[in-house]
């Protein structure tokens, strides 16, 4: 497979980080096997990689309590959806990464 995960637990999420060695084609999104994570927490995905290959990982972890993906332009990581009343789509979630 050419995607590696790494996972950073933190007190009220996790970082998801993800690195592509060569190309990702479409056709291999099937075989992505994403780590799994605590639920009760928040997801924070990071890495370069296809709008796609973003979509799938915000749609695996749907049942967190939110998926914010990371964006160092803004210092932080910005969520994209929530099932929690602590953050609402559009918040920043500042991170040194």
């Amino acid at each position: 497979m050419n995607i590696k995960f790494q996972v950073d637990e933190k007190e009220e999420y996790t970082i998801l980080s993800f690195e592509l060695e060569g190309n990702l084609p479409p056709s291999e999104l099937k075989e992505v096997k994403p780590p799994n994570l605590i639920g009760a927490k928040g997801v924070v995905l990071s890495g370069r990689g296809p709008i796609w290959l973003y979509c799938y990982l915000t749609h695996v972890y749907h049942p967190t309590r939110f998926v914010a993906t990371y964006d160092p332009r803004v210092g932080g990581a910005v969520v994209a959806e929530t099932h929690c009343k602590e953050y609402s789509v559009g918040d920043i979630i500042k991170l040194d990464i």
